[in-house]
């Protein structure tokens, strides 16, 4: 299930998505979002319009994270789970900290880069030094435990978070080859163990 907010690159994540084994829908309704067995947040765009976009489904998603239903967000996505952004405005609040302006030289963090796994995690089982695809300007601030990956983008960059029925990977599985439909496919399996 993809949570629609009216923009992002759903039909490309759909057919990822497909291609790992799900029968993918997008939908704005409260009861399917809080219903499914995983939702995913997919994203481009803005912060804040995405969070706007959101708003009908917003206590949904919260219901699910009470439940303990798993969500996994994508980029703009991911971004949104944590509280706020120096992009400008609020994000969904369902992880505490701020999401800061990338401070490389070279931004935004477009193309390859290679996985540095900081935990074990369920969700990037098999995906230790392998190349993903990335484009945004913006990361999560490193944090506890909650950071399950990282790149090197003139620093460490975050790269994948999990907490709970909550993950997220900065990177775009949907256009990462094969170690983004391993991802998918992981994210899958953990749905159906949740």
């Amino acid at each position: 299930m993809l949570a629609d907010y009216g923009a992002g690159n759903t039909r490309s994540v759909c057919a990822a998505l497909a291609r790992a084994g799900a029968e993918p829908v997008v939908s704005t309704e409260p009861a399917e979002i809080r219903e499914a067995p995983l939702v995913v947040i997919a994203g481009v765009g803005h912060v804040a319009s995405a969070a706007r976009g959101l708003a009908p489904v917003e206590e949904a998603l919260r219901q699910r994270v009470t439940a303990g239903r798993p969500i996994l967000g994508i980029c703009v996505g991911m971004q949104l789970l944590f509280e706020e952004s120096d992009e400008g405005g609020r994000g969904l609040g369902l992880l505490a900290g701020p999401v800061r302006r990338l401070e490389a030289r070279r931004v935004p963090h477009m193309g390859w880069n290679a996985l540095a796994p900081a935990r074990d995690s369920r969700l990037l089982d098999g995906l230790e030094g392998e190349d993903v695809y990335f484009a945004h300007s913006f990361a999560v601030e490193p944090f506890g435990d909650v950071a399950i990956a990282h790149v090197d983008h003139e620093g460490a960059v975050v790269a994948a978070i999990e907490s709970g029925s909550l993950a997220g990977v900065q990177f775009h599985p949907e256009r990462s080859g094969a170690a983004g439909a391993r991802l998918l496919e992981n994210a899958l399996a953990w749905s159906r163990s949740a």
